[in-house]
């Protein structure tokens, strides 16, 4: 066949074109040779930064859940705001009645039993009726002027899924209870409502015995004890953990009082106790302004728990299974400021004396005495300024110590003198 006669389908090689376009339906030429140009490289994902909870969770463990604070725990916490393991236990949710228990040095301290059960059975007795009495013990002593509460009064469900759900649910009941009261002139209770307060860069979600709203707006805390309250007194040192611990709440009320209009919260709460060990509720009001402006005070200046986390080393762990060692080397990596009084208030407090006493520190005996020994951070320092010769010079706390020295060498000595008396 002579080129004439050539179909278009018999052209010859060099007449293809080595690259065909799309519109041929047809694919470009690949070459069976490796590209000669540098290798390829793929991008590597970037690490993603481990966030706040993602943290947290780690130190409490894999498979521990967190365990939320409360008001009494607040109350505590904010006692010893210098104290950077509580607040990094108590925002990472760590149980420390369990890691005390783990470390070897279990707190012996709690509620009982049967104080737990008298005041559920009392409180459910003051809220009886539709919360009928209750509201009627606090217009008695917070009502002021307003129209006493009758069978109408509004005991809103607050109801919800989780912490976060309740508290928005909360906050909404008394958005609407305000309002009505405002409108109608209607009193409402809150049975149980959820609060949130945000504390050291965490929420915290607090439960409240009740909460009132009277008919001008005000809101009222309702503190239910199972103390006795004895010819209308009752013991001031609980009347004083209960004033701490409903300040906590007013601190709670406050936020979600500031995003509505006409709401306030009274400075006043109303204490509900047992009448003279019988099962009838007696109130008081306390004024808790004190109370809540130390509190304040003393959460503001807690350190953000993200910055002690980001000072602790990777892989650190409160784990309760781990080895007692391991705890101890992982507790002992967090700050402590002891004092004789965490005994009553803090889990881990045996644990804090116990490392306390066997580093020889002044802070096993007491905050006062820490605060006039200055400089002198252990007890063999200040034995030896009290001796003298390695006592710096010029220094007020080693000559105060001296000085207190010799009046106990003096009083010692006239004591042995009067003892050989034969008078």
């Amino acid at each position: 066949m002579n080129a004439r006669h050539r179909t278009r389908y018999e052209q010859p090689v060099s007449a293809v074109s080595p690259r065909l376009s799309v519109a041929d339906g047809t694919l470009p030429r690949v070459s069976s040779y490796p590209p000669s140009g540098p290798p390829r490289h793929t991008a590597q994902p970037t690490p993603q930064p481990t966030t706040l909870r993602q943290r947290l969770a780690g130190l409490r463990g894999p498979a521990v859940q967190p365990r939320p604070l409360d008001a009494r725990a607040l109350a505590a916490l904010a006692a010893n705001p210098g104290c950077s393991r509580r607040a990094l236990l108590d925002g990472a949710g760590v149980d420390k009645t369990v890691l005390a228990s783990a470390l070897g040095s279990p707190a012996s301290f709690g509620q009982s039993q049967f104080a737990i059960v008298r005041g559920i059975s009392f409180e459910a007795k003051v809220k009886g009726d539709g919360g009928a009495a209750l509201l009627h013990l606090v217009h008695e002593h917070l009502g002021s002027a307003a129209t006493p509460p009758g069978p109408d009064a509004r005991v809103p469900d607050l109801t919800a899924a989780g912490p976060e759900g309740r508290a928005a649910r909360t906050a909404l009941a008394l958005r609407e209870a305000t309002a009505a009261g405002r409108t109608e002139g209607a009193w409402s209770l809150l049975d149980h409502p959820m609060l949130a307060l945000e504390v050291a860069g965490s929420p915290v979600y607090l439960e409240p015995d009740a909460v009132v709203v009277h008919p001008d707006g005000r809101w009222t805390v309702v503190e239910i004890k199972s103390f006795p309250m004895i010819d209308g007194a009752a013991d001031p040192a609980k009347v004083g953990a209960a004033a701490r611990q409903a300040a906590v709440y007013v601190l709670a009320l406050e936020k979600t009082a500031a995003k509505l209009d006409g709401a306030e919260v009274g400075q006043s709460v109303l204490l509900v106790c047992p009448k003279d060990f019988s099962n009838l509720p007696a109130a008081a009001p306390v004024d808790v302004r004190r109370e809540r402006a130390v509190t304040l005070r003393q959460l503001e200046r807690l350190t953000r728990v993200e910055e002690l986390a980001a000072a602790l080393p990777e892989g650190l762990s409160f784990d309760p299974s781990r080895p007692a060692e391991e705890l101890t080397e992982a507790v002992s990596a967090v700050d402590a400021a002891y004092a004789p009084e965490c005994l009553a208030a803090c889990e881990l407090a045996f644990h804090c004396r116990a490392a306390a006493r066997a580093s020889d520190q002044v802070t096993a005996l007491g905050r006062s005495v820490r605060g006039e020994l200055g400089a002198l951070t252990t007890v063999g320092q200040a034995l030896a300024a009290a001796d003298g010769p390695a006592a710096p010079a010029g220094d007020p706390t080693a000559e105060a110590l001296r000085h207190a020295a010799r009046l106990r060498a003096e009083a010692l000595q006239l004591a042995t003198e009067a003892a050989s008396c034969p008078c």
